[in-house]
């Protein structure tokens, strides 16, 4: 059955890259979303098997065939189910089937073979993100782990007519090469150090070493290991291909920074939980990074005016949340956040195509306002994700992100527990803010604040409305913002409402540490971060909750009550101000200290001197003394009988002279 998982969606994408020109949308549809919500089913049976076991035992291993034998190494196709990965099917199969089919009705006005192409390309990203969960062993993983990235490059250029959208994907490609780099040294070097690829027995091998107190070579296989997590998982320095990749369409989105490819780093580190536990320097790194992470892309995410920009530096930042948790040990902790974050950052994004939709493809929330009355179902849906994202008690949010918090302070990192804190406090302003002007107020579409001209931005802030023709984005058939709008067609509606449901109950499995004790298996007991006194954990929640409905009070006085105070404190710090929405400039840095100086170099040097001149020069001067000896011998063979007979006589005399002359 765990060989049904991935092969079903596999399948999907088979058939709908086969055939998808010659069946209509409604097959190529109904094919793809009948292979993720199979494949959810299988997932959730595999889970109940899973359950019926012993805690201890826990395990279900698929060795389909022995991939490769060289050596002292032996790899094979192996699938192993435990609770980790159970988790993670089910947040792949299930969120993923409903994007599936909310992409049914927002990519209806796409052609029938792009539609087609759009889903096969779905389904393989499915396909690659179970491998990559289920892998038993590194070289599997790293299947799924480079399958998810090439399937993103293709979602995030879709549509590739459009050059920002083929730019982001190139973009996207190369900055997680980077980071696999990283990943791949880390490999080479576990099996080196280990004599073996298999977690389990990477695990057992590790658990008889001591942990490292300076750094050594279990220190160095696990930062190169989170090199690879910080290009997947969108961290510093590597952070800068998720927000481009708001370029694909928005249940594409939806898929990446929800159920696949960014919580690919997150799960790995998890994955591999004994092994950091061993190398405390290393965690440290994470933990430090995460926090800092979280804290720049909230910064970032306050005064960004592109809906989808909000959300994906929302998601950066959450995803450091989740590397501070495994920075501190709190593993469990860690995943229950990525758990829930899937619910409620996929509704997000998902509402904010509902949004996209209804207004033809705007996404400048400055545009905006107003849209609480005419899109009912979206906003009220909406909202509840902006609650649960903001920390509000009762709600998923609240419950993973108070526990990573209260682990952070348990573990002695109070100065990264007030820093996590303060980003609780911007995530909570900064999406109150995006609610507010999406559907509060009563803005025109051609209002722009003064304070905030939008020629301030840089252009990629604001893609425009239309795709290139035959890449048109779907439409409710209201062209134009000032018309009367209403909510999204069914299929999107109904998926609304049960992420909106997940946002909500979706945190109370974790009531009783019920969630801990089932991933316990996963992490082994000694890697399981240990609480030393929980006496704080009341007045820290107060302190969560505080935070939260401080950061929606702000939102409310600067963005609902008084916006011309945020103006004012906008004009007021116009630097700072010219500094987040630009990103504290790190792609410009790039740019200059990385991009340019390659270019020039490749240009410059490679080309114009290497290549043309020294390569180029040698070849073609090679066939320019072929070509000019040729043309010598040429001229001796003129095809003349006279000229042939006078050479032979010519030559007779002087060969008799020089015998005479002898």
């Amino acid at each position: 059955m765990l060989l049904l998982i991935p092969l079903l969606p596999f399948l999907g994408f088979l058939i709908n890259a086969s055939f998808g020109r010659r069946v209509t949308k409604a097959v190529s549809g109904a094919v793809a979303c009948g292979a993720m919500i199979a494949s959810f089913v299988v997932s959730c049976a595999a889970l109940v098997r899973l359950v019926s076991l012993e805690p201890e035992s826990r395990a279900i291993v698929n060795q389909v065939y022995t991939w490769l034998t060289s050596g002292d190494l032996t790899v094979g196709l192996t699938l192993r189910l435990d609770p980790l990965s159970a988790v993670m099917i089910l947040v792949v199969t299930g969120i993923g089937s409903l994007i599936h089919i909310y992409s049914t009705a927002y990519m209806h006005e796409e052609r029938d073979s792009e539609y087609a192409r759009y889903f096969s390309y779905l389904n393989l990203f499915a396909t690659f993100m179970l491998v990559l969960v289920l892998g038993a062993n590194f070289l599997v993983m790293f299947v799924g782990w480079e399958g998810v990235g090439l399937c993103s490059y293709l979602l995030i250029g879709f549509w590739f007519q459009k050059k920002s959208a083929s730019d982001a994907g190139k973009k996207a490609f190369i900055v997680n090469r980077i980071g696999d780099y990283g990943f791949i040294l880390g490999v080479l070097l576990v099996f080196t150090r280990f004599g073996t690829l298999d977690f389990q027995e990477v695990a057992r091998a590790v658990s008889g070493l001591s942990p490292e107190t300076t750094f050594g070579t279990v220190s160095l296989i696990t930062l190169l290991l989170f090199i690879g997590a910080t290009g997947k998982s969108a961290q510093i320095p590597l952070f800068v291909w998720l927000p481009d990749a708001m370029e694909g369409p928005t249940p594409v989105s939806a898929l990446i920074h929800a159920a696949t490819m960014v919580t690919a780093g997150v799960y790995m580190i998890g994955r591999n939980a004994v092994l950091f536990s061993h190398a405390p320097e290393t965690l440290t790194i994470v933990a430090v990074i995460g926090t800092a992470t979280a804290l720049m892309a909230g910064t970032i995410g306050l005064v960004q005016n592109d809906i989808k920009r909000v959300l994906a530096y929302s998601t950066v930042s959450q995803l450091g949340y989740m590397f501070l948790a495994m920075g501190v040990g709190a593993y469990a902790a860690g995943i229950f956040h990525l758990y829930t974050h899937a619910f409620f950052k996929a509704l997000l994004f998902l509402g904010s195509g509902a949004v996209i939709h209804a207004l033809a493809g705007e996404q400048d929330l400055r545009r905006m306002g107003g849209l609480k009355k005419e899109l009912p179902i979206t906003y009220w849906t909406f909202l509840i994700g902006a609650l649960a994202i903001a920390g509000v008690p009762g709600l998923a949010g609240f419950f993973s992100k108070d526990e990573i918090l209260a682990r952070t302070f348990e573990s002695g990192h109070t100065i990264l527990w007030a820093v996590g804190l303060l980003t609780a406090l911007l995530t909570a302003t900064y999406m109150f803010r995006l609610v507010f002007l999406a559907f509060h107020g009563d803005r025109t579409p051609e209002a722009v604040s003064p304070e905030h001209p939008k020629e301030q931005e840089p252009a990629a802030q604001h893609p425009t409305p239309t795709r290139p023709a035959g890449h048109q984005p779907p439409s409710t058939g209201h062209q134009a913002p000032h018309g009367h709008l209403h909510d999204a067609p069914p299929a999107m509606t109904f998926v609304l409402i049960v992420l909106a449901i997940g946002s909500v109950v979706a945190g109370w499995v974790g009531l009783g540490g019920r969630f801990e004790h089932f991933l316990e298996p996963s992490f082994a007991p000694e890697s399981v971060h240990a609480v030393a006194d929980s006496s704080a954990e009341i007045p820290l929640m107060i302190v969560s909750i505080v935070v939260a409905f401080a950061g929606i009070g702000l939102a409310t006085y600067y963005f609902l009550k008084s916006r011309r105070a945020a103006d004012a404190m906008a004009a007021r710090f116009a630097g700072l101000y010219r500094l987040l929405l630009n990103k504290y400039y790190v792609d410009e840095i790039y740019d200059a200290a990385i991009v340019q100086p390659i270019r020039i170099t490749s240009e410059d040097g490679l080309w114009k001197v290497v290549d043309v001149r020294v390569i180029d020069g040698a070849v073609n001067g090679a066939g320019e003394i072929i070509g000019g000896s040729s043309e010598l011998l040429r001229r001796l063979q003129t095809g003349s009988v006279r000229a042939y007979a006078a050479s032979l006589f010519v030559g007779v005399v002087l060969i008799l002279g020089y015998y005479l002359w002898l």
